[in-house]
């Protein structure tokens, strides 16, 4: 027995490993633990986690209060230095500037013989009124000049610059720079004399222009703490948030580990992972309950679970190597192990065969089922249907039993005899109709004679078999959907019977059969009269219906085609611009389009009449002899522009000199109708080839295409008036349904016959068979 403490398979460690986290609780941390040969590699670390988690909980909020008071304390006394330093640059700049201009007004004072508002204004230094300064010229505590110019202070005290009972301008220079209160507001000012000591320079700067950079320092100082602040807090919160899905995940696998193991332990089965490479094995615990042995968290050694394997089962080491062998990744095999109780218990291990993703070591992982009592069922189950079968073999009656789906389960050899039917019929699971289809017996004839509704289905019946015999069948449905039938010989009863009703029946034959030629003559006198009266009424509304069809054509053909005439011919001069251009190229355009809707119209009217003239017998015949290969180059001529336009190729095959006895015109339109079809329905670059030929007394033309095809379904219906295979919600191409129809008619007309063979996807071929010779009558209008 080996002590393994190997590494765990990574699939294993999904399944079974514990989730790192803690909830506050010392008690709690020690409960949860984790389980499986996991726990021997992780569960120290994890232990000093959940031990150190309260602690942590705790000390994380004060650090963070401490750590952010020492941010604020630190971002204050910085900013407090920041305005410390700004004030005492703007109180050098302030001095150094009063000091300039003081030395420059004194020397050119002493060297040029001018005003001194003049001296001032050209004295400034550069930059000397930059954020904010004012310099300003006082002489005996009256303000005579300022830059810039503030006419508020021109002429006015110096009281109302500096404020009163100031002692700048009685100390001057030593006074340095001091803060007074003017024009409402705190001012930086500082006041120098001149060499002749009645003249004096003011420089002023306003407090809130000195520090008004560091105001927007202070404020982006304030911006990023209370953003920091507010990281850190989202952040500790964050932390919280975290460890309280952590005590969640924890419970929650601690819940679902519980249920797994109850489900398997229940169940009788168990789980395991077997590193073949290292020959170590993971159980678990309801896999140990299963073999009742005590459950433990190490890993199971190659040898150990080798010596509960039965001998006549093979070995664990065959087993693995026949896996890594064979490549086959799915495994389920029974075997026998033995229990600690010392019994041998059957075991079915399904699993299948896998590699580490980080190893790269194959293991073996599924569960084991404890098969036992299907096994001891199974015996008994044997038993008893072998008991069974020995009853119903004793039994006089013929038996059979089939189930649900009308399969052969059993029957004795009564059945077998009776129906005379082969060793190979009545093997267990064999369709109901393969065993009556076998019989050299079959039933000829059935008469019901009771049946019972409901669950249980009960019929009884009399059959009579191809050889004479009769049986009586009863018939009960079972529990499970199938029925079972048992059949006893009646032939000698139904041999009496028989002889009994046929002398009955020669009494009554002669009585029924005089009473049925009577109704008969009477019903033939009534319906005829009927059908006199029927005809004569139809007859009446068909040369009614067939005169208002014949005045509507009329009419509705001068009605339509006068205007449809006037339509093409003058979108025909207007497309070809006769009288000059129409300005727009959309005008040629909406002429084409008005000049091929019109022709199209008139084709349509044009086809119509034909077909009510074909109908109404009105068409006359002028019949002649024709060279047919004269026709198919007119035809073909015809229909070269329109099949120009999807670049189709128009073919013929036709030997010259071929003559037929037709009416010149109507074998030209089917041709034509024929060839307009078949390039309507083939796509680009398609092919359309027509040909004839002679057999014996009659010519074969026909006419081929490679385009969509049409189905099986619709080729009965195609070649009636008015007959398409796409409705008017799918079709995709124009037409009035009379095409083939026409043809078709004429065809007839002609004593010839018209067929149409069709592929979808591969094409269609409609063959037109007409007499050579005396083709048709003419026929005259009625």
């Amino acid at each position: 027995m080996e002590a393994d403490a190997a590494e765990p398979p990574a699939s294993v460690q999904r399944l079974y490993s514990a989730k790192a986290s803690g909830n506050g609780d010392a008690a709690r941390a020690s409960r949860l633990r984790m389980d499986g040969h996991v726990r021997l590699l992780a569960e120290p670390g994890y232990g000093q986690l959940l031990a150190r988690e309260p602690l942590l909980r705790r000390a994380i909020p004060l650090l963070t209060i401490i750590f952010i008071l020492v941010i604020a304390a630190y971002r204050v006394a910085i900013t407090l230095d920041h305005r410390a330093t700004a004030e005492a640059e703007a109180r050098s700049q302030i001095g150094l500037i009063a000091s300039a201009m003081s030395a420059e007004m004194s020397r050119r004072m002493a060297e040029e013989d001018l005003p001194i508002e003049s001296i001032f204004a050209t004295s400034l230094p550069e930059g000397a009124t930059e954020s904010g300064r004012q310099v300003t010229l006082i002489d005996e505590d009256t303000i005579l000049a300022s830059t810039p110019f503030r006419q508020d202070l021109v002429g006015g005290p110096v009281a109302n610059l500096l404020g009163p009972n100031q002692p700048m301008t009685t100390f001057g220079r030593r006074a340095g720079v001091m803060e007074v209160a003017g024009d409402g507001t705190t001012l930086f000012a500082t006041v120098h004399h001149l060499a002749d000591r009645s003249a004096m320079i003011a420089v002023t700067q306003p407090e809130q222009a000195v520090l008004s950079a560091w105001r927007d320092e202070m404020n982006t100082n304030a911006v990023l703490f209370m953003c920091t602040a507010g990281v850190i807090i989202v952040v500790v919160y964050a932390f919280y948030a975290q460890s309280a899905r952590a005590r969640s995940a924890d419970q929650i696998y601690t819940a679902t580990t519980t249920r797994i193991d109850t489900a398997l332990t229940r169940g009788r089965c168990g789980l395991f992972d077997w590193d073949v490479a290292r020959g170590r094995m993971f159980w678990t615990q309801s896999m140990f309950e299963v073999l009742g042995m005590p459950p433990r968290d190490e890993l199971m050694g190659f040898r150990e679970v080798a010596a509960l394997v039965h001998p006549d089962d093979g070995g664990l080491y065959e087993l693995a190597q026949r896996q890594l062998t064979t490549g086959e990744r799915v495994l389920d095999r029974t075997l026998r192990m033995r229990h600690a109780d010392g019994r041998w218990i059957w075991l079915r291990f399904r699993a299948e065969l896998v590699t580490d993703d980080e190893s790269g070591r194959p293991h073996l992982i599924g569960v084991a089922l404890d098969t036992t009592e299907q096994k001891r069922l199974a015996e008994q189950s044997a038993t008893a249907d072998m008991r069974l079968r020995d009853a119903i073999e004793t039994v006089s009656e013929a038996f059979v039993l089939w189930d649900a789906q009308n399969r052969l389960v059993m029957c004795n050899t009564k059945y077998q005899e009776m129906h005379n039917l082969p060793d190979d019929a009545v093997k267990p699971g064999t369709p109901y109709h393969v065993v009556i289809e076998a019989a050299l017996q079959p039933v000829v004839s059935s008469h019901l004679l009771t049946h019972t509704a409901g669950p249980d289905d009960d019929r009884s019946y009399e059959a009579e078999l191809a050889g004479g015999r009769w049986l009586q069948i009863n018939e009960r449905r079972t529990k499970d959907g199938g029925f079972v039938s048992v059949g006893t010989d009646i032939t000698t009863l139904k041999t009496h019977e028989e002889r009994l009703m046929e002398s009955e029946k020669r009494l009554k034959a002669n009585v029924v059969e005089l009473k049925s030629a009577r109704r008969t003559a009477e019903n033939q006198t009534r319906q005829l009269a009927e059908l006199a009266e029927k005809y004569a009424e139809e007859k009446t509304r068909a040369e009614d219906a067939n005169r208002a069809k014949s005045e509507f054509l009329a009419n509705i053909s001068h009605e339509l085609r006068t205007p449809l005439n006037a339509i093409i011919g003058f979108s025909e001069i207007m497309r070809n611009q006769m009288f000059g251009t129409l300005g727009s190229p959309k005008y040629e355009e909406y002429c084409a389009d008005i000049h091929h809707s019109g022709t199209y119209l008139l084709g349509v009217i044009n086809d119509i009449l034909d077909m009510s003239r074909i109908e109404a017998g009105q068409v006359d015949l002028s019949v002649e002899m024709v060279d047919l290969a004269e026709l198919f180059t007119e035809a073909t001529r015809i229909m070269t522009p329109t099949s120009a336009e999807k670049n189709i190729t128009l073919a013929s095959a036709i030997t010259d000199g071929m003559r037929i006895q037709v009416d010149r015109r109507a074998m030209k339109q089917i041709l034509l109708n024929l060839m307009s079809n078949a390039v309507k329905f083939t796509p680009n670059d398609g092919c359309v080839t027509t040909r004839a030929r002679l057999e014996r007394d009659w010519v074969v033309v026909a006419v081929e295409d490679n385009g969509i095809g049409i189905p099986k379904r619709e080729l009965e219906r195609l070649g009636q008036p008015f007959v398409q295979v796409e409705n008017q919600f799918t079709k995709t191409h124009q037409g009035s349904g009379l095409g083939l129809a026409i043809a078709r008619s004429l065809t007839e007309l002609h004593r010839g016959k018209m067929d149409i063979q069709s592929e979808v996807g591969h094409g269609t071929t409609v063959t037109v068979r007409l007499p050579r010779e005396h083709a048709a009558e003419s026929r005259n209008a009625a």
